[in-house]
């Protein structure tokens, strides 16, 4: 009897120590959850990523939740406030900077990105400070109709608008197409623009930008769609051959192809429309780290495997987006002029290295986008004089920052 007890609480404490080394086991592995916007139809790949990370990492699950874009913001303004958000978050730079001004984002190492395009960690900053880690980028090209631009009889391809400008007079009168429709009241289309002019802060300066195009609006040499027309919309003008240059990223190549075949075949790329200050337009999407995030530094760790150099290369050999990663940028993938797409993905590229002085994203900049659309619209519909709307503009301005 006492051997079959004996025998018996042995197996009772041996399931006990099992049980307890398996919790403890659970209890050391730590639940990374990170999010990312619309990526649904590249599970494959992050799923791969996810599974070569955790068995270098067996103390680490990771935890993929797949976010709808157009929920995006909302969602993660509410994750972040309470006291268990995600550890990692994918947004794009502007919301990015409107949690870090709300204090809710933790602090990047530069030293931990030493390996990225330095000119989009600088791009990324808020108040000196980086809060956020890049993932890929954009950088819209010139996409032009060869045959109208030859029956134009315009010598050279225009790389500014004010070039551009002078010769839509031109391109109309010899091919009845209009020389490009510039959405430029369209989100931030306008602000980029005088950004490029180097014009950030005081919008009087704007005002030989706004008489060029209220110039070529009242002559009609953009069409009366500017003020009004997406930039689909315009690609759609593009297809049915009514204007000769469109600026916009790779990815519609893909779309005029597909929709406008024709158009297609008399297709070429070159750099993007300039302005004197000479850097280029470009659009990042990035990561961010919660302040109030659990496992704020396995969140950082694998947001770096995520966008290592053979991960984003592998994401941009899947679509038309561009690394951010130095090393895959300088890869021959980058260097290629062979089809139309992959040259447009390599001048996209080498855009990159020149966007300096970026557009620094200000604390009610959609407000500023809207007022600065308004303005320019009203200059272009002749309600008052330019100096006029844009003294006026300068003021609301002043008193929404305040």
């Amino acid at each position: 009897m006492n051997k079959r007890f004996l025998l018996f609480f042995i197996f009772i404490c041996s399931i006990l120590i099992f049980t307890a080394c398996s919790v403890r086991r659970e209890a050391s592995v730590k639940e990374v959850t990170f999010w990312t916007l619309q990526m649904g139809d590249y599970s494959a790949y992050i799923y791969k990523i996810i599974r070569s990370y955790e068995a270098e990492h067996p103390n680490i699950q990771i935890k993929w939740v797949d976010v709808p874009f157009s929920e995006g913001e909302k969602r993660t303004l509410a994750a972040v406030m309470t006291d268990n958000p995600p550890d990692l978050i994918n947004l794009n730079p502007d919301f990015s900077a409107l949690l870090a001004q709300k204090g809710t984002l933790e602090e990047i190492d530069e030293e931990s990105v030493n390996e990225f395009n330095p000119e989009i960690i600088n791009a990324l900053k808020y108040n000196d400070k980086l809060y956020s880690i890049p993932w890929y980028a954009t950088s819209a090209v010139t996409i032009y109709n060869k045959d109208l631009f030859q029956k134009s009889g315009i010598i050279r391809l225009p790389r500014t608008y004010k070039e551009l400008g002078a010769v839509s007079e031109k391109i109309k009168n010899n091919t009845g197409a209009y020389a490009y429709l510039p959405t430029i009241t369209e989100n931030d289309t306008m602000v980029k623009i005088l950004n490029k002019y180097g014009i950030t802060d005081n919008m009087t300066e704007a005002e030989p930008v706004f008489e060029m195009y209220k110039e070529l609006y009242q002559n009609d040499l953009i069409p009366k769609e500017s003020i009004t027309f997406t930039l689909r919309e315009a690609l759609e003008q593009y297809m049915a051959g009514k204007i000769v240059f469109f600026q916009g990223g790779a990815n519609f190549l893909t779309m005029i192809n597909e929709n406008a075949p024709s158009v297609y075949e008399k297709t070429d790329v070159t750099e993007q429309i300039k302005g004197p200050v000479g850097q280029n337009d470009f659009s990042v999407m990035n990561f961010v780290i919660p302040l109030r995030a659990k496992y704020k530094k396995e969140a950082l760790d694998f947001c770096l495997y995520l966008t290592n150099a053979e991960n984003q290369l592998e994401l941009a050999k899947m679509t038309n987006v561009i690394a951010t990663n130095n090393k895959a940028l300088s890869d021959s993938f980058y260097n290629d002029y062979s089809t139309l797409e992959s040259k447009a993905r390599s001048i996209s590229a080498k855009q990159i290295n020149k966007i300096s002085p970026q557009l620094k994203q200000r604390r009610n900049q959609k407000e500023i986008n809207t007022l600065v659309n308004t303005a320019v619209q009203s200059a272009l519909l002749n309600k008052d004089s330019t100096e006029h709307i844009l003294s006026k503009l300068e003021k609301d301005i002043k008193e929404i920052d305040e």
